[in-house]
């Protein structure tokens, strides 16, 4: 099964670098913009099932896309930054300080306070990967967060040390779903704003792990 996912187009919160979390922030004028051109990129394509986070910056990004609404996934939601959504990193550690540094230096295990961890997210993703049974293609659109437990967990990544993969902002990052679960990496950082047949595929990480490699 042919799956790929996009991060929804801008928003102000965004620009000013922001924990969004779940906070329910709409797309600035900016992203609209965005999510219109790369409409074209999917004009000609086969039919695609559209699935979108159940935020408004999601579901207005897939539907400017896609010219419909999509199919809400709750699964696709952002991390939730609980306590800290609206702060920057760099005020969280400034405030914070050691502390901090020593939640992020845990991985999949960072947690804000009253909110998600990487390894929250990675298991409600993976349960709802189970789940999947799909014919058409799909397009999901999502949230940072998301991508970088996908991330995780197509290449056992533990989120600590630079990620093998940057993911760049107006991209689509194609996978492989097998059916026992394992998630395989196909392409990364498909630029949106050209066709897609055009764009190379991006480097591939370093030899990735079966996805059954976290716990």
């Amino acid at each position: 099964m042919l799956i790929a996912f996009v991060r929804h187009a801008s928003t102000d919160w965004n620009v000013d670098g922001r924990m969004q979390g779940r906070r329910d922030i709409a797309l600035s004028a900016a992203g609209r913009m965005e999510a219109l051109r790369w409409r074209a990129t999917f004009a000609n394509d086969e039919p695609i099932d559209w699935l979108s986070s159940p935020l408004a910056r999601a579901v207005e990004t897939a539907t400017l896309v896609s010219g419909r609404a999509p199919r809400i996934e709750p699964a696709l939601i952002e991390m939730d930054w609980a306590d800290w959504e609206g702060q920057r990193l760099d005020e969280l550690s400034a405030r914070h300080g050691d502390a901090f540094a020593a939640n992020e230096r845990r991985g999949l295990d960072f947690r804000p306070p009253g909110g998600e961890s990487p390894r929250d997210v990675i298991a409600r993703i993976r349960r709802w990967l189970a789940t999947l049974d799909a014919r058409s293609p799909i397009v999901a659109i999502t949230h940072n967060g998301v991508l970088r437990a996908l991330l995780a967990i197509a290449t056992g990544w533990d989120m600590t040390g630079k990620p093998p993969v940057k993911l760049s902002p107006a991209t689509l990052h194609r996978f492989a779903l097998s059916n026992d679960g394992t998630l395989a990496a196909r392409e990364w950082n498909v630029p949106l704003e050209r066709p897609l047949s055009a764009a190379r595929s991006a480097p591939q990480p370093r030899p990735p792990a079966p996805s059954k490699a976290l716990p």
